[in-house]
């Protein structure tokens, strides 16, 4: 069964923080589509940094480059560029919810049918792939990764439809779970929502020097400023955008649902530049840092972000307490996600390979850290005591995020239930487990009037928020479902 987090791999430094999903980027009719796809995946290699891969066309073939690691250790090589030629290309980055991360499981998938060749990015989870990856298994379907995006190709495979698009719309109608694809076939660029609009996909647009529109899809608004493309739209909840010679076409084959986007972009994952349905991330989280100084005030000589994702959070909580906001932890930018095999010992001293403290501005002072998340509480714990070691008089911590309670489902690395910190201890357990003399989280109610809500209507939230509530908008099918319902489905697809 697909799990929540707990995967095998080392990682020394940001081990504590919920893990990105993947971040997707295509382009159509666009000069050097390469080089501009690795422009855009380069904007969005905070959604993963495990891998990464481009696939083009021109205009007769396919070709693809994939490989581990970050965008620029790939694409930085003249020969790697020259072997991706054409005017159309998607890429994807790689964080790696399922799978392990070996080059089988580096995406863009690719799969030669009758139709012709298909390539596609995945970003997400889905919920019920164990499920269909055993039904489609017992019906001879060979997977070449262990991942659950592959699930797409081998249910496009075996649609009985003519064409690609009522293929994929047969393909995604089978699956259940949060996603946002982009897809590549001889004759269209592709890019595909969930149907509750759970993560991003944006639609914008480029004007070469020929007069002619290039069309560009992304994970991110700022994966469109990089290559200097127009923001046009969010791609709706449920939609199928198809752009081809003719233009852009929008396909809905899903009713409309209430839509429940992550809430977590707004918090963490999001890049704080990007704007998300409609909403600068930047923006969101200086309101979210200002509810949380009205709901948890503090009488302290400094306000310090944990970088670098408490930073604009932090401003707003300055803002709206009077309090000096100072940078009293400095990050080193020129550490890596992963680095020597993580000892007890080196387990103890890494948080210091990635944050330093400001002992100019913290000694002697009374101190309220201000951070997005506390997850397992780890980095947490080892923050407070350089900060106190720095000489702080008082360390106080304040998250812009209600306690994360229950692990994501839906394409955000998150530890198991059991090993959350909020899951297990009260606000005040936490506090003396991180050794604060103070902590609290901004409460859901004062999370959504910061993000423009009235409150949270627990009978249809404005947002997917099961991290803090354990209120999953979608079926948890490979989790939580009878073994006979799925094998109803089993049966269904055999």
């Amino acid at each position: 069964m697909l799990q929540a987090g707990g995967r095998g791999c080392c990682k020394l430094i940001d081990d504590d923080k919920p893990h990105e999903e993947c971040g997707v980027f295509g382009v159509w009719n666009v000069t050097d589509a390469a080089a501009i796809t690795a422009l855009g995946l380069h904007a969005l290699q905070h959604r993963g940094q495990e891998a990464t891969g481009i696939v083009t066309h021109d205009g007769v073939r396919f070709h693809s480059h994939k490989g581990l690691g970050l965008v620029g250790d790939n694409y930085g090589d003249a020969k790697v560029m020259a072997g991706l030629p054409g005017a159309r290309a998607i890429g994807h980055n790689r964080y790696a919810t399922t799978g392990e991360t070996v080059l089988r499981n580096v995406q863009p998938l690719f799969a030669e049918f009758e139709f012709g060749g298909f390539a596609v990015g995945h970003n997400g989870n889905l919920t019920n792939a164990h499920t269909l990856r055993k039904a489609l298994t017992r019906r001879g379907c060979l997977f070449q990764s262990t991942m659950d995006s592959e699930v797409f190709v081998h249910l496009i495979a075996i649609s009985l439809y003519a064409n690609v698009i009522d293929r994929l719309i047969d393909a995604i109608k089978q699956v259940i779970g949060a996603y946002s694809l982009v897809a590549l076939t001889n004759e269209q660029l592709i890019g595909v929502r969930d149907p509750l609009g759970v993560r991003p996909l944006v639609l914008g647009r480029m004007h070469g020097a020929d007069g002619n529109a290039g069309w560009v899809l992304a994970s991110e608004s700022c994966g469109l400023d990089i290559v200097g493309a127009d923001f046009i739209r969010d791609v709706d909840p449920g939609e199928i955008v198809v752009i081809d010679s003719a233009g852009v076409q929008s396909i809905k084959p899903f009713a409309p649902q209430p839509p429940r986007f992550c809430v977590f972009e707004y918090i963490y994952f999001a890049r704080p530049d990007s704007v998300m349905e409609g909403t600068s991330i930047y923006s969101a989280r200086k309101l979210i840092g200002a509810q949380l100084a009205r709901e948890a005030p503090i009488a302290a000589d400094v306000i310090v972000p944990v970088p670098d994702s408490g930073v604009p959070a932090a401003m707003g909580f300055a803002e709206q307490s009077g309090i000096a906001f100072e940078l009293g932890i400095i990050r080193n930018h020129y550490v890596g996600r992963t680095f020597i095999e993580p000892t007890d010992q080196i387990r103890h001293l890494g948080v210091r390979l990635k944050h330093s403290a400001n002992r100019a501005i913290l000694e002697g002072k009374r101190v309220v850290l201000v951070d997005d998340s506390i997850v397992r509480g780890t980095t947490s714990q080892k923050i407070v005591e350089m900060v106190r070691a720095a000489g702080a008089a008082e360390v106080h911590m304040r998250i812009a995020g209600p306690p994360t309670t229950h692990s994501c489902f839906y394409g955000i690395d998150t530890p198991e239930r059991g090993k959350l910190l909020a899951a297990r201890n009260n606000v005040a357990e936490m506090a003396a487990l991180i050794g604060v003399d103070s902590l609290a989280f901004i409460s859901i109610e004062g999370l959504y009037q910061a993000l423009g809500k009235p409150g949270r209507d627990d009978k249809a939230p404005a947002f997917c928020d099961a991290c803090f509530t354990g209120d999953y908008p979608i079926a948890l099918t490979d989790h939580l479902q009878p073994q006979s319902a799925q094998l109803n489905l089993l049966a269904e697809l055999t």
